[in-house]
């Protein structure tokens, strides 16, 4: 997609932080767009200021780990517009802790929103694109914690690793149908994802806390809307990695030297 004038977009966690970013962006560019977050007043505030550039926009309440939610929310979006053209699969949430600590209500909270409510978004809103045949695009946001583990990461490495390796799978799958992929995979960013707990179900809260302390992430922290604008430049260029910090290129390089040094050693053997 080189251009988003008049398309519409769905955009998940789309309330604060990446996701109200993106939506702004969009809007900027005369996009119509759908609003997904649990927040539902952060949502409509979001939604005002897009309204406020000259776009319509649409505000549904959901909780990206339940499918029926995400079903509803694009049975709105097609009521309302008729057609969906860019996915944006944002919704996400953080924790922090060993994995020798890590409770079943940790992996279940983390599963559900950050691969759950991405693979929700694929089966739900895919279909519907390729049956409209028209060039589409659809970003997933994951982390560089999908690329690179990090100690005290654990339960949110297992979900943005599966984000990526999804993403890539995806992007091959739907190039038969001009809809394009591209994976987030951000380091520090300013938002409120170290707030996560305040949208965790009290069915899935840990009575006993956090299972240990915050990580401290490398780099810098960027602004939302510079992350925004690197996504839709990457939707224009149909790139499928969208790695939003030079720091990051370290600690790649390392990782893929230890798998070349490993099959090294094996042919010494």
């Amino acid at each position: 997609m080189d251009q988003f004038k008049d398309k519409v977009a769905v955009v998940t966690g789309g309330g604060s932080g990446i996701g109200r970013a993106l939506v702004l962006a969009l809007a900027r560019e005369g996009a119509r767009v759908v609003l997904a977050d649990v927040d539902e007043a952060a949502m409509d505030g979001v939604a005002r200021e897009a309204r406020g550039l000259g776009v319509e926009a649409l505000t549904v309440r959901t909780d990206v780990s339940d499918l029926g939610q995400v079903q509803a929310l694009a049975e709105r979006a097609w009521q309302a517009f008729g057609g969906v053209h860019v996915l944006c699969n944002n919704a996400g949430v953080a924790l922090w802790g060993g994995l020798e600590r890590a409770t079943h209500r940790d992996w279940q909270w983390a599963i559900g929103v950050n691969l759950w409510g991405v693979i929700h978004g694929v089966e739900t809103f895919v279909p519907r694109m390729i049956a409209a045949g028209e060039p589409g695009h659809v970003v997933n946001t994951a982390s560089m914690a999908g690329l690179i583990a990090s100690q005290g990461l654990g339960v949110y490495n297992t979900t943005k690793y599966a984000v990526v390796g999804l993403s890539e799978t995806l992007a091959k799958d739907l190039k038969p149908y001009r809809i394009g992929v591209s994976v987030l995979c951000p380091m520090g960013v300013e938002t409120r994802i170290r707030e996560s707990e305040r949208s965790r179900p009290a069915a899935l809260r840990n009575e006993r806390g956090p299972a240990g302390a915050e990580v401290e992430l490398i780099g810098r922290y960027l602004a939302p809307d510079v992350v925004a604008g690197m996504v839709l430049d990457a939707v224009r260029r149909n790139e499928l990695y969208v790695i939003t910090h030079d720091e990051g290129l370290e600690p790649l390089r390392r990782r893929f030297e230890r798998m070349q040094q490993s099959i090294a050693n094996r042919k010494k053997a």
